[in-house]
């Protein structure tokens, strides 16, 4: 279904669907399996523009919206939500890096991660501060031409394949409007990476630590003024959020799909699954829960392009709602496999495992919660 989309939308959505079948979802399995990132499948994403899709175009990037970002998010999770959220966070730092860059860092970096020669990961949580991101301690010191930081970064994806890391550090005081981002070049000294962490899902990516210690970064390599980061940081995670969402939708409709394959052939009582109303009724109810949410992703997508002034309630508003349908949907059509769903090689159990974290990355959705209710009292944001 086109749902309304223009040809060019339409086509970007078709190439984005035909990749995933053929490149993506023969191997998603496999890659959950073996904990492998597959890196070269990521530039072959990368040399169909999906390395920097609303990236300017001067520096190899695409010059899309967030709005063709969700159609092709959306469509790439069809194969495997694991890695289509690995590549939504490159392109979430290869944006922080096109909008509030200097035309040297643009030069700089941005070229090479447009074909993702080099890979970005974004770093803002820590151990000892999640969802109140602005509590951070890790530390950057001025010291002549060079920032010295010390600190550690939690569940970062990424971490030690990543070429550079888009970091959210305190150069000053307590609070948000101390926090300045710095991007960290993989190699520099002082620079390194706890173990792989061992995770329910998104195993085809690497989660782990960023450590610092003492760790000499140009100064040079600061985004922004300082203080600035804070604001940088939550603009990306503003596109970071209609992303995951349309990644957890992907991935929903994936199982959806295999629920629907599996039903069809499968009989009980002398009839096929799909001919009790029961059961007709269950997956009305779970294909009509994926439409409104798509439509609604789409509608926070446009006002974010739009810079529409209720953008960042409605990525929140967006976060919450589809990635909770999606988990809800998927976890039904495992149930709809029976005992068949909880088998690793029906695909299913997979995607739970995936999308369970959609719920709580990019900000958690009670964090989603507390956004939408200061927008809607006018408290502090």
């Amino acid at each position: 279904m086109s749902f309304g989309l223009d040809e060019d939308r339409t086509a970007i959505r078709e190439m984005a669907l035909g990749f995933a079948a053929e490149h993506i979802a023969p191997h998603a399995l496999d890659w959950d399996r073996d904990k492998t990132l597959p890196v070269e499948t990521l530039r072959e994403a990368a040399a169909l523009g999906m390395a920097g899709i609303y990236v300017r175009e001067d520096v190899g990037g695409s010059g899309l919206s967030r709005l063709d970002a969700t159609l092709i998010f959306e469509a790439l999770s069809t194969g495997c939500p694991t890695v289509a959220a690995f590549l939504s966070i490159h392109n979430m730092c290869a944006w922080m890096i096109d909008a509030y860059g200097d035309a040297d860092q643009r030069q700089r970096w941005l070229p090479s991660l447009m074909g993702m020669e080099r890979i970005a990961s974004y770093c803002l949580t820590e151990p000892g501060s999640g969802s109140d991101a602005a509590a951070l301690r890790t530390r950057a010191e001025r010291d002549g031409d060079h920032y010295v930081l010390t600190g550690e970064k939690q569940f970062i994806s990424g971490a030690g394949a990543s070429d550079l890391y888009v970091c959210m550090v305190r150069t000053g005081e307590a609070g948000p409007s101390g926090i300045s981002a710095i991007v960290v070049e993989k190699g520099t000294p002082g620079l390194s990476f706890g173990a792989d962490e061992r995770k329910m899902g998104w195993n085809a990516q690497p989660t782990r630590a960023v450590r610092f210690d003492g760790c000499r970064v140009p100064a040079a390599n600061r985004l922004g003024a300082e203080g600035q980061g804070f604001r940088i940081a939550m603009s990306g995670l503003d596109g970071g959020r209609l992303n995951i969402a349309a990644c957890s939708l992907g991935g929903a409709q994936a199982a959806l799909d295999k629920a629907l394959a599996y039903m069809g052939d499968r009989r009980a009582f002398g009839a096929k699954l799909t001919d009790f109303q029961a059961l007709q009724f269950r997956l009305a109810d779970m294909a009509t829960s994926l439409e409104v949410s798509r439509t609604f992703l789409r509608h926070a997508a446009s006002a974010l392009d739009a810079k529409d002034p209720a953008a960042t309630q409605l990525c929140a508003m967006a976060k919450r709602h589809v990635t909770d349908a999606a988990f809800d949907v998927a976890n039904q059509a495992l149930q709809l496999h029976g005992g068949y769903g909880y088998l690793a090689e029906y695909g299913v159990e997979k995607i739970v495992r995936d999308l369970r974290v959609h719920q709580i990355l990019e900000g958690t959705n009670e964090i989603m919660r507390v956004i939408i209710a200061r927008g809607l009292t006018g408290g502090r944001r």
